[in-house]
Parts: C-alpha cells; sequence; structure tokens
C-alpha cells in the first residue's frame, strides 16, 4: 500500500531494480567501490554489540513502548509592555503519551520509599532564560482519560525589553529522583505589538492564514483574561473548555473566490469563505461554515480581505433565510451551541452578535518527540531526539543508499531497517545508510508475490531508540516457483521468445520505494 503523494508503483520515475543476480565477488568489489566513492566513514556496531541491540530493537518494535512528548503552541505571541504582562494565548502545553511512560523508571525503589505521585515533572520557559525560578514555570502533569499526561503554562509572556523578533519555547523534563531526562525546543514564535488591522497584501503574508494550516479559536468575555474558553473535542462533542484548547485544520470548504491581490490559488483564507474545522487528534469536524470579520460586535457580510492572526472573527452557518441575521457558532458555558444574530437597523452590511459568537483565531504549530529508553543503559538525557524529515533514495543494484534529512543528527546514530542494523554514514545534514538486502527479511524473497514494508528507526550509541513515522517498502515485480502451474510454456515464436526472456530477467526484479 503506498501512501498519499507516494510514486505511483507501477511507474516509477527512475527504476531502482536488481535485474539479476551478480556473482558474490562481483557484488562485494561493486558494493565496495560505491562506498569509497562516498564521503565521509562508514561505520557499523560490533557484531557483539548488534547481537545485543537486535532482540531488543525486535521487542521495541512488537511491543510498542515509545514514549512521545507533544508540544504545543502559538505561531505568533503578543509582547507585553512595561508592566502587563501578556500571558501567551492559548497558553503552550505539553502531552505525555505512550506506552512507555507507563514503565515507571525506579519504580520498586519508590514503592519502598513510598513515595507517590508523578513520576516526571516539567519546566517550561524562553529559550533566552537563564533558568530560574521566575523565568520558568512548573508544569504539573495530570493524567487524561486517554491515558496521556497533560501540563499547561499559563503565565508565560515576553516583554518589551526583549528585542527578538522570534524565540523558541525550552520544555526541561525531569524524573523522580532528579535525573533529567531532556530538553526539548518548539517551534519558532513570531512576536508581535499587536493584531494587525491593515488589509494584508501579498508582500506581507507572515500574518495570514492559509488552508490546510492549523489555528486554534478561544472566546474572551468582555475582554477578561479569567473568562477565555477555547474551542476543544472531549468525549467526541465539542466544547468550550476554560482548561484546555484543541488545534483544528481550517479548510477552504469549496473554490470560493473573490477579486484582489489574493488569488485563490495562494489558498489564502478570506473572509466570506466557506471553511471546516477538523480537529487534529480526533478528525472530527464542524459543519461548513461561513467566516466574516467582526468590528464592535457586528460580523461584517460585505468584507473579503484575508485572515490575519489574532483578528476577531464569527463562523456562520450557511442557509440563512433572507433578511435575517443568519446563525452562528456560539459558546454558552462549556456547551458550544448556535445563536440567533439580528440585523443591524442602521447598515444592512452587519448582523448583530453577542460576546460569545465572536471568536480569536489563531495560528498554531506543534512539535513531537518520541523515544524509547527501555534499551538504554544510560543515565544521559535523551536529547536532541532527532526528527526526520524526507528521505532520499540512490542508486540500485546491489547496492542502493538511503539519505535520512531532518534535524539533530549525530555521529553517535545508526540507521535500523526493522530489527537489522545498516552501515550508517554521518554527515552535518544528514545521515546516509546502505540499504540492507531484502533477503534479511525474507529468505524466500526470490519467490516473494506481495510487498515487504520494514519499519524505519535510530538507535544511539548507547542503545537509546528513536522510532519514526517512516517506513521502507520492498515490492517484487514479478516472481512464480519453477515448475508451478503458472510458468508460461516456452514460446516458438520470436516475440514469445523475447517475452519470455524478459520475464526471466525480472523474475527477482524489486522496485524499492519509500512511504511514511
Amino acid at each position: 500500500m503506498d501512501p498519499a503523494g507516494a510514486a505511483d508503483p507501477s511507474v516509477p520515475p527512475n527504476p531502482l531494480t536488481h535485474l539479476s543476480l551478480q556473482d558474490r565477488s562481483e557484488m562485494q568489489l561493486q558494493s565496495e567501490a560505491d562506498r569509497r566513492s562516498l564521503p565521509g566513514t562508514w561505520t557499523r556496531s560490533s557484531p557483539e554489540h548488534t547481537t545485543i541491540l537486535r532482540g531488543g530493537v525486535g521487542r521495541c518494535l512488537q511491543q510498542q513502548c515509545e514514549q512521545t512528548v507533544r508540544i504545543l503552541h502559538a505561531k505568533v505571541a503578543q509582547k507585553s509592555y512595561g508592566n502587563e504582562k501578556r500571558f501567551f494565548c492559548p497558553p503552550p502545553c505539553v502531552y505525555l503519551s505512550g506506552p512507555g511512560w507507563r514503565v515507571k523508571p525506579g519504580q520498586d525503589q519508590a514503592h519502598q520509599a513510598g513515595e507517590t505521585g508523578p513520576t516526571v515533572c516539567g519546566y517550561m520557559g524562553l529559550d533566552s532564560a537563564s533558568g530560574s525560578a521566575a523565568e520558568t514555570q512548573k508544569l504539573n502533569f495530570e493524567q487524561q482519560p486517554d491515558s496521556r499526561e497533560f501540563g499547561c503554562a499559563k503565565t508565560l509572556y515576553i516583554s518589551d525589553a526583549d528585542k527578538r523578533k522570534h524565540f523558541r519555547l525550552v520544555l526541561r523534563l525531569v524524573l523522580r529522583g532528579g535525573r533529567e531526562l531532556g530538553t526539548f525546543h518548539s517551534r519558532l514564535i513570531k512576536v508581535i505589538s499587536k493584531p494587525s488591522q491593515k488589509k494584508q497584501s501579498l508582500k506581507n503574508t507572515d500574518l495570514c492564514i492559509s488552508s490546510g494550516s492549523k489555528v486554534s479559536l478561544f472566546n474572551r468575555l468582555r475582554s477578561q483574561t479569567v473568562s477565555t474558553r477555547y474551542l476543544s473535542v472531549e468525549d467526541g462533542a465539542f466544547v468550550a473548555s476554560a482548561r484546555q484548547w484543541a488545534a483544528f485544520t481550517l479548510h477552504l470548504a469549496d473554490g470560493h473566490s473573490s477579486q484582489g491581490d489574493f488569488p485563490p490559488r495562494e489558498g489564502y483564507v478570506r473572509y466570506g469563505s466557506l471553511v471546516q474545522l477538523v480537529c487534529t487528534v480526533t478528525g472530527i469536524t464542524l459543519p461548513p461554515m461561513i467566516i466574516r470579520k467582526v468590528a464592535k460586535q457586528c460580523a461584517l457580510l460585505d468584507v473579503d480581505e484575508p485572515i490575519s492572526q489574532l483578528h476577531k472573527c464569527a463562523f456562520q452557518f450557511p442557509g440563512s433565510p433572507p433578511g435575517g441575521g443568519g446563525t452562528y457558532l456560539c459558546l454558552a458555558t462549556e456547551k458550544v451551541v448556535q445563536f440567533q444574530a439580528s440585523p443591524c437597523p442602521k447598515e444592512a452590511n452587519r448582523a448583530l452578535l453577542n460576546d460569545s459568537s465572536c471568536w480569536t483565531i489563531i495560528g498554531t504549530e506543534s512539535v513531537e518527540f518520541s523515544f524509547s529508553t527501555s534499551l538504554a543503559c544510560t543515565l544521559q538525557p535523551v536529547t536532541p531526539v532527532p526528527l526526520i524529515s524526507t528521505l532520499e533514495l540512490s542508486g540500485g543494484g546491489d547496492v542502493a543508499t538511503l539519505e535520512l534529512h531532518g534535524e539533530n543528527f549525530h555521529a553517535g546514530l545508526k540507521v535500523w531497517f526493522g530489527d537489522v542494523e545498516a552501515e550508517t554514514m554521518y554527515s552535518p545534514r544528514s545521515l546516509v545508510c546502505v540499504v540492507p538486502d531484502v533477503a534479511a527479511f525474507c529468505s524466500d524473497w526470490r519467490w516473494l508475490r506481495a510487498p515487504i514494508t520494514i519499519p524505519m528507526s535510530l538507535v544511539r550509541a548507547d542503545g537509546l531508540f528513536y522510532p519514526s513515522a517512516f517506513s521502507f517498502t520492498y515490492t517484487p515485480e514479478y516472481s512464480v516457483r519453477p515448475g508451478h502451474p503458472g510458468v508460461p510454456e516456452p514460446a516458438t515464436d520470436a516475440d514469445g521468445l523475447l517475452e519470455s526472456i524478459h520475464q526471466e530477467f525480472t523474475r527477482t526484479n524489486f522496485h524499492l520505494f519509500i512511504q511514511t
């Protein structure tokens, strides 16, 4: 099965195939020549170390004992001036998920000592913070109904003394007993002084919101921070939560177009567009709605300018009767309901709203770090956690190499295909590995009739396991056992002979595909 966006297996752009079986000495010479032509040094763990790791990696893949740290935050942050403190909204939050967190380190010792409570705590601040208690906030993780641990930093802000235009959040996780698990960084956050009231142009799209991007919606009654509620999803229903917020994918629901300097092909969402909100965690959606600009508690029905970060907006359900104010998405305490607006008596292109149907929209980012400490015999932090972004396949025949692009790579990492370690070379910008022969995963590989998909992961020198969302697929083009009823009879004419030769030539032909 090929994922969306993967190459069509039937028409590979550059087929990488094992067209014939070479003599073993010839294969070895070719392999050594190819390796000498690549810069850097190819490395592989010692056989003893590999044997020890192989069983552990296999167990990690089977039992899925990874631990995941997910940081959610807004794309922009409003600067505080003077003595005011504009806390980040929505507040940055952290989710800890995965079966590995339930394997409590030092559980026996903790039980003997009579200790109770969470086994990990966090500290979050800005990347320029000195680490003092005044500049970081402690996160106390609470278990959610879905078994995830949740923590939130509600009082973080950036002062006007900080002149940076961008910054990152820093999360430090510490295990019970004081051992540091690692330091994790967020995506870049843009600093703004206040929401832009100017009409956006193509020359400055930093604050615009495009179709397919992630957003958060919150409502603040009478501009009071304590009354802030966030659109979220709980138990399969949309709610207005005072405690947790959710990220939604904002999609243009149709081919709505409008005149101006933002053509629809650019993908930027404009007021008056029909949009749909999809929860990024549960996949639950709200019905298509028309997004409207809000000014002085009125929905502006004739505005089609691009939406910008931290704008006030409203969501109108389509199909409202002519002459009426329309029905809008609204909150009632913790419930999400519909509000019937009334037409503005002074201006025909406006609808009167209440406070609870006015939402603030802001783009969001998230970053995920996955690892497993079950193999590692070390007290060193798990960070930096390597993040794979793309794969690039090169070569063919006996030797194919795979280049991994991403972040936080270092010379102590090895690439693994399933429970098979690959020879790996490190460069400052990537990891390059030799693709293992398919025989390592299937002894009867010559007669395969179905693809083999192998999960990919990275393993640190001390045994720390980093799973990934990527896998590698070996796909047979054609294979059939000799003497099998499906073997075609030898052809007598020239065309038939050529076809027979072609089938024999491609009998062990494998196209190599990458999928995520």
